[in-house]
């Protein structure tokens, strides 16, 4: 809808909130919801969930194709990619989760290996493990933290085997420019936490020690989703090593990547058991994982990888894999259905989005001071605060501009279907004037004088959004400048 509004790049959620709103794009990375939005002005709507899924699995599988060639033959790395594109905690999110930003994110854990693995044997690959990152950030948050702190843990044990700070250097590079790469999105999400609910991501049911392997709490619907991707994750955990002792061959010639891969299998096993509870609550932002199971999109990666290094007969790869299956399956048909919304529950929420009614938004993205669970669904889109008197006329109700004139019988103050955020800007009669927020609701509140009124409200660019924006095209014209002065001294060597 935005886009067919001229926003390319949409800032305020309109429809959350039954019409309230909230300023979830610019928390939520975008390369998701925009992919999705580029696929529905394709494909059909009830087509379009199952193009994004195949996308996402074959840039998956096309990733660690390119990865895997690196150490094996095509019919090998053909395998290794097969089998990471479907692998266990995919199928998870497909039939369970639907997190479709954390599946796309997928495709970049095979990436960030092997440009690691090039910087450590001394190759380029500072700029490219730099739009990795990037990538990550643009993506989604969780996955992008288990990419940083999985590069940090990667980098340590690649700089402590080699006794170098080398690949530490090129590794902080490239962490700085990544950063900044995607800064128009990033310095934003950063700055605006303050004026968003964002506690209550890890609210209760959401927090790390919730989500435990085998955790018990008091939702039992919970608990039985729980069990599922617990059982899920001992059988990747016991494949993973089972496989890295059966890749042990190739360690002899690898020993440095063996090793590097070892660690971080063992770090994501033990990070998703109560016993790693305090590196939780210690390690900057990792609460906001969430759910410690989530460590399954790189164990995953680092399973495909040993299980195609290390079992070569078919017949046990085929059994790997069954044995994965057998335990998805039994979940799906003993412990919980694979979705809980029915096709009609789907249907109302699409028939409310195209009525303009809107639809529930996320806590977390709530802005400060509102209360979703006060707000008058059926409120008109401006009225008039009592005692006051007057008659609204609505020329425009955008997402990010709308503009009315209220004619009143006396100064006062005009409520709007909207939650205050300070992106949004008033102006009435041409003068910028200081809103206020209903207190039982958190909704805007207008003043305006007796007589005719025109308001105007602009959701407008805030200054760390003009500058995320100034960093990443200044960042980017200093990547294309550094790598076409590398080819250059490239060119004049040979």
């Amino acid at each position: 809808m935005q886009w067919k509004q001229g926003i390319f790049l949409p800032r305020w959620a309109s429809l959350a909130h039954f019409g309230y709103g909230e300023p979830r794009f610019l928390f939520y990375p975008p390369a998701s919801w925009m992919l999705g939005a580029l696929l529905s002005a394709i494909f059909p709507w009830s087509i379009v969930a199952g193009v994004y899924i195949w996308l996402a699995l074959t840039l998956a599988g096309l990733s660690m194709f390119v990865l895997a060639r690196r150490w094996l033959g095509r019919r090998d790395a053909i395998f290794a990619a097969v089998f990471y594109a479907v692998n266990p905690y995919h199928l998870v999110i497909v039939y369970w989760r639907s997190s479709f930003a954390e599946l796309l994110a997928s495709c970049l854990l095979p990436m960030l290996l092997l440009f690691l693995v090039k910087i450590a044997q001394g190759e380029r690959g500072t700029g490219a493990l730099s739009l990795v990152l990037a990538a990550a950030w643009v993506t989604n948050i969780p996955a992008a933290l288990m990419i940083h702190y999985s590069l940090t843990l990667l980098l340590l044990a690649f700089a402590w085997q080699q006794r170098s700070l080398r690949v530490l250097w090129a590794g902080a590079a490239a962490i700085v420019l990544g950063a900044c790469l995607s800064s128009f999105y990033l310095l934003p999400a950063i700055y605006e936490q303050k004026w968003i609910d964002v506690a209550q991501a890890v609210s209760q049911g959401l927090r790390p020690q919730d989500n435990f392997l085998f955790i018990h709490t008091t939702d039992p619907d919970h608990d039985k989703f729980n069990r599922i991707i617990s059982w899920v994750a001992i059988l990747e955990i016991a494949a993973t090593f089972a496989a890295a002792w059966a890749a042990r061959k190739w360690r002899q010639a690898n020993r440095t990547t063996w090793n590097a891969l070892l660690v971080w299998a063992l770090v994501c096993s033990a990070l998703m058991f109560p016993v790693t509870a305090l590196v939780w609550r210690l390690l900057p932002k990792l609460a906001f994982l969430q759910f410690p199971w989530r460590w399954l999109l790189c164990l995953s990666m680092i399973l495909s990888m040993f299980v195609a290094l290390g079992v070569r007969r078919w017949g046990m790869r085929i059994a790997v894999y069954a044995v994965a299956l057998l335990v998805i399956a039994t979940a799906w048909h003993g412990i919980q259905p694979p979705w809980w919304d029915s096709a009609a529950d789907l249907r109302e929420m699409q028939d409310n989005m195209s009525d303009g009614i809107g639809y529930e938004g996320v806590d977390e993205y709530t802005p400060t001071g509102a209360d979703p669970s006060s707000i008058d669904k059926d409120a008109p889109i401006v009225s008039v605060e009592a005692p006051a008197q007057g008659r609204i006329q609505i020329s425009r109700w955008g997402p990010e501009s709308k503009s009315f004139i209220a004619e009143m019988s006396a100064a006062g103050e005009l409520a709007l279907r909207l939650f205050r955020y300070p992106a949004w800007q008033v102006e009435v009669n041409g003068h910028t004037v200081t809103t206020k927020s209903r207190p039982d609701t958190g909704q805007m509140l207008v003043p305006v004088e007796a007589g005719m009124n025109r308001v105007q409200l602009n959701f407008v660019r805030t200054w760390d959004r003009r500058l995320g924006g100034w960093m990443t095209a200044l960042t980017v014209w200093l990547l294309v400048l550094w790598i076409v002065l590398a080819r250059n001294r490239e060119t004049q060597t040979a």
